[in-house]
């Protein structure tokens, strides 16, 4: 396995080859970001597959995966390093007796006394890794600032250490879903990557990829379902992801049709809410009753 793509064409196949379906532009901006060194922002709505894209470029390119999962409040001890205080503490009464203060300080700010968090491991590990930022949106506008000199300059400054410079350069992607705007600085430090649900061709090609045993009719008629579900005014919308899981349910039932009964009896694996079950069986389900999708299909 390659460490970076050499071509766009190198890319496509490599994320192909580890299950990931890449269009023109997903390949370009991904074997960008490998020569130029640059972080990748990738926006869309949830379960576009953007997560799956840090994971694929991991797989294809053998680096080591390092995801930090964002959440509201989410900081910088969390993040990049915290101190080991219970060991700091333990030394300090064992040592500073003998030892004195002055050199037990300096000595419980070392590195042996450091809590590496996603960011500090990123950046100080020996070999080359793919970092995943989950979910940068969910943070606030104080929390991007601090990630910008790991952007920017892969470094992390630590006031007790000094500055930790990358020892290999990581792969970073970052994921949004788009919940809130980010900020200029970050955007500007980053690639740029929207992705969007794919149309029923693409989607079909992915089924495939994932579910291969499944018949061309069926696969096409799942495919056609999703996006009619996608198409309603839902809470959750299925995911690419929940399209495959639907998939290789519908071949371990044995299922030759997807029939009005068959989606009343397997509906809750593309759909998760409630009132959204409801919505999906009256629209979709009374189409598939009266055949209206497959005299569609034959039209």
């Amino acid at each position: 396995m390659s460490d970076e793509f050499q071509t766009i064409e190198e890319a496509r196949k490599g994320l192909g080859e580890a299950g990931y379906l890449a269009d023109e532009s997903t390949a370009l901006v991904t074997f960008l970001a490998g020569r130029l060194g640059k972080p990748v922002l990738v926006e869309g709505p949830a379960g576009v597959g953007k997560t799956e894209l840090a994971k694929a470029v991991s797989r294809a390119t053998g680096r080591e995966l390092i995801r930090l999962q964002c959440y509201e409040g989410l900081d910088e001890a969390k993040a990049l390093y915290e101190w080991n205080y219970r060991k700091q503490l333990l030394r300090i009464q064992t040592e500073a007796r003998e030892a004195g203060w002055e050199q037990v300080k300096d000595d419980i700010f070392g590195e042996d006394f450091l809590l590496p968090r996603p960011l500090l491991t990123a950046i100080s590990s020996e070999q080359p890794v793919v970092l995943l930022i989950d979910e940068i949106d969910k943070t606030d506008q104080e929390f991007e600032a601090m990630l910008l000199e790991v952007l920017s300059d892969f470094q992390i400054s630590i006031p007790e250490l000094g500055r930790v410079d990358a020892r290999t350069r990581p792969l970073v992607l970052l994921t949004s879903n788009n919940s809130r705007e980010l900020t200029e600085a970050l955007k500007r430090r980053c690639l740029y990557l929207w992705l969007d649900y794919p149309n029923v061709e693409r989607e079909l090609e992915i089924v495939h990829l994932h579910a291969p045993e499944l018949d061309e009719g069926m696969a096409r008629k799942l495919v056609e379902v999703v996006h009619m579900v996608r198409a309603l005014d839902l809470k959750k919308p299925p995911s690419i992801a929940e399209s495959i899981d639907w998939a290789r349910a519908l071949l371990l039932l044995g299922a030759e049709d997807i029939d009005q009964a068959m989606l009343q009896k397997t509906m809750s694996i593309i759909v998760k809410h409630r009132t959204d079950l409801d919505l999906v069986a009256e629209r979709v389900g009374v189409k598939l009753g009266n055949g209206i999708l497959g005299a569609q299909r034959a039209g």
